[in-house]
Parts: C-alpha cells; structure tokens; sequence
C-alpha cells in the first residue's frame, strides 16, 4: 500500500552529506512505490517558539510563518524522515526550531513511522547524543515508531558520504517502507 512520505532536510547545505542520503531514501521509496515528499527546512520561514503558549487552547501560532503549512503536511504524511548534520554533537538549529514549532499541534502528529538521518565527521558512538534528541521529539508523539536510524559518520566534506555503506542504507531503508 503507497504511503505519504515527508523528508524533511534540515541541512543548511543542499547537496550536503545528509542531503544526499535524503535523495538516496526518497529514491528507494519512490522505487518501492510511495509518495514522497522533500522539504528544504532552511528554504522556509519558520521563527523560534516564543513559548507564549497562545496556542494551548486555540492549536494555532500566532507567528505567521511557513510552519502553519509545514505542520498540516506533517500531520497529514504517514512516514516523517528527520535529516540532519551534527553540529556540536546535536541536531542543526534549523531541525530544532522546526521541531519546537510542532507544539500547537504536536498530539496530532499521530501513529507515524519516523526515520532518522544523521551525517558528521565524529564517530558514530559521538553521534548517539543527535538520534537521542529526535529520540525525544517522537517520544512525546502519540503512536510515534521510530523504524531506523542512518549514521553517516566520518564524513565532513561535501559528498563523502557517497563512499560509505550510509548511501546503500538509505536506499534500502526508504525502499522497505
């Protein structure tokens, strides 16, 4: 059965290493069948959660930005894909901000499988700190399941990631949906 996709790239880099392991996950879903979906999270207008909290009884943010969008494909997608560098050991600013938003509708984002990209030029024992975080994220989900984790780890410049096992597991992974 085809399902809704969304790969959302946090990487400020297109192109970049886990930009590149997106494409290989959206081409492995798109081989297997399935509907999918890629967003540049730096090419959208989303501010920081002010933590106002105007939304606990309205589920709507007073910002208006791209996030009231991005969210609605959120909710409506049967499988979220989280990519993101490492920077200092966590996930990019952009993820995070993106993530913050969620919380004017956040119990909405129900029953989804999620999958984690992660790309750094540590090791991937240093990269445990970045899949915890998303971790949490889909921890406070309802029926959230989190269904693999990619550690592109050891690459830094553009592209090295093409040379590593990382590429074929993305592949495998978007393509066993």
């Amino acid at each position: 059965m085809s399902k809704k996709v969304l790969i959302l790239s946090g990487s400020p880099r297109k192109n970049g290493n886990s930009d590149i392991l997106c494409d290989q996950f959206l081409k492995g879903a798109n081989d297997a069948g399935h509907r999918v979906e890629k967003i540049y999270v730096q090419d959208l207008k989303i501010g920081a959660c002010r933590a106002c909290y105007a939304c606990r009884n309205t589920k709507v943010c007073i910002q208006k930005d791209d996030m009231t969008k991005l969210l609605e494909k959120i909710i409506d997608s049967d499988v979220i894909v989280l990519a993101t560098p490492v920077y200092f050991y966590s996930m990019c600013g952009q993820m995070k901000i993106m993530i913050d938003r969620t919380l004017p509708r956040y119990t909405e984002i129900a029953n989804k499988d999620f999958y984690f990209i992660s790309t750094a030029a540590a090791g991937k024992h240093l990269m445990k700190r970045t899949m915890d975080a998303l971790c949490g994220f889909t921890d406070c989900l309802p029926g959230a399941q989190v269904k693999g984790m990619i550690y592109g780890d050891g690459v830094y410049q553009k592209g090295e990631v093409r040379e590593t096992e990382a590429i074929n597991e993305a592949y495998k992974l978007g393509n066993t949906i």
